[in-house]
């Protein structure tokens, strides 16, 4: 929605296809994307069931949308994901690269088999998503949006997520790559990237990590899934962003005060 108004292509809605839908800070952006008046291709794998309750419940708003399976560790689902979603909706405007997985990698603990999953997930299946998407994109005069969910500690490391920290920092230089690549496709498509701090704690997180995570902010309050929302829309409705990769971490990044315990990451 912009200043307001429900945006619209002539007479169709546009398509938001959120990666990791189906739970957690993902959903939340395509619940947000919905009530913005985006029609919402949910994406899940192991949470498809989940997906695709999430999409009903979309569906008894008002908003067209449904639930679409893939393997983001195979390039083959991702590319069958992207044509099935673009065949039911007839376009696609926007990718949210949002699934992600994350455990701790302590190096005297870490194997190749924690590397390969991390990079997988979290930064191959992000250019592959793009990749795939863009091809669609490029057919489309309005071109799209494709926005990256990276993560604050590309800036200011925890000790003990190296491989976890690596995977999400290569989004950084993606983003900026893919924006420079796509433009020259088609000068409508922009592609940027934000860079949450913590907006969910850990389910075991105590009064005093909850306390430490507020004081870690300048702005003295916890982040929340909608902040992250919030700031994809931004971008996505931003014509004359394309290459940026946004902090939304309270001012954590910049400040001195800092408390970077990995429990409260």
């Amino acid at each position: 929605m912009i200043n307001g108004k429900q945006r619209t292509f002539g007479d169709v809605r546009p398509v938001a296809l959120v990666t990791g839908g189906a739970k957690r800070v993902g959903r939340v952006i395509a619940q947000h994307l919905a009530d913005c008046g985006y029609r919402i291709a949910v994406h899940a794998n192991t949470s498809i069931d989940e997906a695709k309750r999430f999409a009903e419940s979309l569906k008894e708003q008002g908003i067209e949308a449904s639930a679409f399976k893939a393997d983001l560790s195979r390039e083959d689902s991702i590319k069958d994901m992207v044509d099935k979603v673009h065949f039911y909706f007839g376009r696609i405007d926007v990718l949210v690269n949002s699934a992600s997985i994350f455990f701790p990698t302590p190096l005297d603990e870490l194997t190749s088999e924690d590397v390969e999953s991390l990079f997988q997930v979290n930064t191959f299946a992000v250019l592959s998503c793009s990749r795939f998407v863009a091809q669609r994109m490029k057919e489309q005069a309005t071109g799209g949006a494709i926005v990256n969910i990276a993560d604050w500690s590309v800036q200011r490391p925890a000790k003990g997520f190296s491989a976890y920290i690596a995977s999400k920092g290569a989004l950084v230089t993606l983003t900026k790559s893919l924006a420079i690549d796509l433009a020259a496709e088609n000068p409508a498509i922009r592609v940027n990237a934000v860079l949450p701090g913590q907006v969910l704690l850990p389910e075991d997180a105590g009064e005093v990590k909850r306390q430490a995570a507020i004081d870690a902010t300048l702005v003295k309050r916890l982040g929340e899934p909608e902040d992250v929302a919030q700031a994809v829309q931004f971008l996505v409705e931003s014509p004359f962003v394309t290459g940026v990769c946004l902090p939304v971490d309270g001012g954590r990044t910049i400040f001195s005060g800092q408390f970077d315990d990995a429990s409260v990451h």
